[in-house]
């Protein structure tokens, strides 16, 4: 006699579930990217590949196998940004949840800037604003943003409102590219961020505001960005973007961040 019944196990639905998890954290990464097409194409090879083997057709089986038994190193490769952002995900998670750690209790690094600092940076965006100075201002966390440092000029010097706007001076060497604040230090100008390569990004959003989105997609950043088109001042944080805010709300949003 057929058995018809299904014996399903605790541990299965768990099992379950932790996949279903797995991947929609995968579909929040690559949604609205090119990596989505990627991803959505090797998803159909492999349920090609399920389907093959149930029904036992050896030689294209082998061929699909074979594809995906050398496939891991080429999708990392091809993932390598999303690849990233996940393990940063993980690790932003599991830091955030220690609220007790020795860290937090004895490192500053933790907060964007001290609270003069917060006043200084929005007193010059608000400037900036009603100048139509462009700007692109990345506020680090957890990570230094070292290697993003390094691609610019090396300043290391007290959070200032003079200097902040001295630096997008239309006419400053250094007013091109982004400011890297970090331990409550400016560290860096000039420097050269990734540009998001989101499909559904308004077209209206310029190199700076694709530039702000890029970084806080790879790291763990706060990036502030003020439109020389427009003056209106936006926000960046895990890949999302806000726009037209005022220097009253970048504070509250500034001091949300800061705690």
């Amino acid at each position: 006699m057929i058995d018809l019944f299904i014996h399903v196990r605790f541990l299965d639905l768990i099992d379950i579930f932790l996949v279903a998890v797995i991947f929609y954290e995968i579909y929040k990464l690559v949604k609205g990217t090119v990596a989505f097409n990627i991803f959505m194409g090797i998803f159909i090879i492999f349920v090609v590949w399920l389907v093959v083997r149930s029904l036992k057709m050896e030689l294209l089986g082998s061929i699909l196998g074979q594809l995906f038994g050398v496939g891991v190193i080429a999708i990392i490769i091809v993932f390598q940004q999303e690849v990233r952002r996940f393990l940063l995900m993980l690790g932003s998670r599991y830091r955030s949840n220690r609220k007790f750690s020795l860290e937090h209790l004895f490192s500053s690094q933790f907060k964007l800037a001290s609270e003069a600092s917060l006043h200084a940076i929005v007193e010059a965006c608000g400037q900036m604003s009603e100048n139509h100075t462009g700007a692109l201002i990345v506020l680090a966390r957890e990570s230094e943003l070292t290697e993003y440092v390094e691609t610019g000029e090396i300043i290391d010097a007290s959070i200032s409102s003079e200097l902040i706007k001295s630096i997008f001076f239309k006419n400053s060497p250094l007013h091109d590219g982004a400011v890297i604040i970090s331990l409550n230090r400016v560290k860096a100008a000039r420097c050269i961020l990734p540009v998001s390569q989101k499909l559904e990004l308004n077209p209206a959003l310029g190199l700076r505001h694709r530039a702000a989105i890029g970084i806080s997609e790879q790291t763990d950043a706060f990036v502030i960005v003020v439109s020389e088109e427009t003056g209106h001042i936006s926000t960046a944080s895990n890949g999302d973007i806000t726009e037209d805010l005022s220097a009253d709300d970048l504070f509250k949003v500034l001091e949300t961040n800061h705690k």
